[in-house]
């Protein structure tokens, strides 16, 4: 996936589910505040802060947002959250949530502990951009 310029404001305006759309200018400003990034459009839908390159082991390399979310109809998808080690620790004490093995899926905010979302926010982003995490990337 790839930026795409696009506008993230008038991404998230055209949210049309009103908690969504609240919810998802809740996220953007406080990931903008945690990784003191600027909120970059990836692909149609994703909001993203930072990036990394990875590399499989298959050979297929690109590029992804380090954190990001992206307000779907059915949930919030919060990407970059369950990468770190000490990630599970800290998803026990989020709240209500499920979870795949890239993403955390998020009803409403109000279903979580802010305070846990942003600490995992930082501690995902701090992960994708400096470790060296060979599972996921290869850094060049």
């Amino acid at each position: 996936m790839v930026p795409t310029g696009e506008s993230v404001e008038e991404f998230l305006a055209s949210v049309e589910h009103p908690v969504r759309r609240q919810d998802g200018e809740t996220l953007l400003a406080m990931m903008q505040e945690v990784t003191g990034q600027t909120p970059v459009m990836w692909g149609q839908s994703i909001v993203g802060f930072g990036s990394y390159h990875y590399k499989y082991a298959s050979g297929h390399a690109g590029d992804a947002a380090a954190v990001g979310f992206s307000p779907r109809k059915a949930s919030l998808s919060v990407y970059g959250l369950t990468y770190a080690p000490e990630s599970e620790a800290l998803l026990e004490r989020l709240g209500k949530y499920k979870k795949s093995v890239a993403c955390v899926y998020i009803n409403k905010l109000a279903d979580v502990d802010m305070e846990v979302l942003a600490e995992l926010i930082g501690q995902g982003y701090r992960y994708m951009t400096t470790a060296d995490h060979q599972s996921l990337q290869s850094r060049t």
